[in-house]
């Protein structure tokens, strides 16, 4: 049957030859004894089984010729757009408000104003479409009425102005605004800036239903800026200061 090894135990009769790099091979009476190594092998056999039957479900079998497995690039995509799709997700998912079922108001911007500055030197137009310098109308008080004409308040800001201070209303384009009269008779100067040149310069944004005020004294530096022209108390005072 087969050959003897060196100790002269050839194989076990009824057995073929087995290789000679296996060895010795002891074949115990009991088999018991081989009851740990059977485990060990049926739960390695059942773990290579069952990688196999997942990698067939996936298509993560080599393919033909040792192409690649076409369910591999599948899955790398699933995995992107899983991904992706769970990251918008949380970008744009609604969420409850911290407090109350309110929506917080955000308020108006104030925009941060800064006097004391010189005015510039802008020529403004008249009725006639004349350029008037602006500088040659000062001690000033400068109503933007680009966005409302606001009569009422002009003319409270002319009857309140003290002698030698030029109430000057500015509107926009080149189109003059009619002025306001003032029940004392005093005279408002009606201007037009087609260029814009005082909104830029005040970097204020015009709001509806809104005039805003510039206050410049005799050397031409700017005194005070209303933003929203109201009562005439609220500049008062500076109206006495231009007029100093």
């Amino acid at each position: 049957m087969g050959m003897p090894d060196a100790e002269g135990h050839g194989p076990p009769d009824g057995l073929p030859d087995l290789p000679p790099e296996w060895g010795r091979v002891v074949v115990p009476d009991d088999a018991s004894a081989l009851a740990e190594e059977a485990r060990q092998l049926r739960r390695e056999l059942r773990r290579r089984a069952a990688t196999r039957r997942w990698r067939r479900r996936l298509g993560l079998v080599p393919g033909p010729g040792g192409r690649p497995p076409l369910g591999l690039p599948v899955l790398i995509l699933l995995v992107s757009v899983l991904t992706t799709l769970a990251g918008l997700a949380a970008v744009t998912w609604p969420r409850p408000p911290r407090s109350g079922s309110n929506p917080p108001v955000v308020p108006y911007p104030t925009p941060t104003l800064v006097t004391d500055r010189p005015l510039p030197a802008l020529d403004l137009v008249g009725a006639d479409d004349s350029p008037v310098p602006l500088r040659g109308l000062l001690p000033a008080m400068i109503i933007l009425v680009d966005t409302c004409v606001c009569p009422e308040q002009v003319a409270e800001a002319a009857a309140t102005a003290p002698p030698g201070v030029t109430v000057v209303t500015v509107a926009g384009g080149r189109e003059v605004s009619p002025a306001a009269s003032s029940p004392t008779g005093a005279p408002v100067r009606a201007l037009a800036d087609p260029a814009g040149g005082l909104r830029a310069y005040l970097h204020l944004p015009a709001r509806p239903d809104r005039a805003t005020a510039l206050l410049v004294n005799r050397e031409g530096t700017l005194v005070r800026v209303v933003p929203e022209l109201g009562s005439v108390e609220e500049y008062r005072g500076d109206l006495a200061r231009i007029a100093a």
